[in-house]
């Protein structure tokens, strides 16, 4: 299984970024593309292509999700949820994949920003989330313990803004 983490430019500097743990965490389980609406990443285009790839990305019209035992490649939008929705709408070969909604039963917990959507998790939580749903408990929970570490840390201003 492996996670490719669409991400707004803006997003990459940000220092609330949760799609950095991630990769930091998940290292060959994971890769960060900068998104490019003209030129998009030729690897990500060509896994796009494979049955066995889904976008997770919230936007009303996605299947939710509950069985993702064939999938094995997700592609998550890595940014701001107006970030998020502009990628997805400024990039016409997202709107051709599989779309999958994931609904969780557990309210987020990251609060570092503005306009958080009810119904909505940060990246590290979606992935923590599709981890636990694939059965990889072991990553599941490392990737939790880091990014509440890292809430923690941000809140006690012990990282730098």
């Amino acid at each position: 299984m492996k996670f490719f983490l669409l991400t707004h430019e803006r997003e990459m500097k940000r220092p609330t970024n949760t799609g950095n743990i991630v990769s930091r965490i998940l290292l060959d389980k994971s890769r960060q593309i900068p998104w490019q609406r003209k030129n998009p990443d030729k690897k990500l285009l060509e896994i796009m292509n494979r049955n066995d790839t889904a976008l997770l990305f919230n936007n009303g019209e996605g299947e939710s999700v509950d069985d993702i035992s064939l999938i094995e490649n997700f592609i998550i939008l890595d940014g701001t949820w107006q970030e998020a929705g502009k990628i997805f709408n400024k990039s016409p070969y997202l709107k051709e994949m599989k779309t999958l909604t994931l609904k969780s039963k557990n309210k987020s917990v990251y609060s570092l920003r503005r306009n958080q959507k009810d119904w909505g998790l940060c990246t590290a939580e979606c992935v923590i989330e599709l981890l636990k749903m694939k059965g990889d408990i072991k990553n599941s929970e490392k990737l939790d313990r880091a990014l509440m570490e890292f809430l923690t840390d941000y809140k006690l201003g012990l990282l730098h803004r």
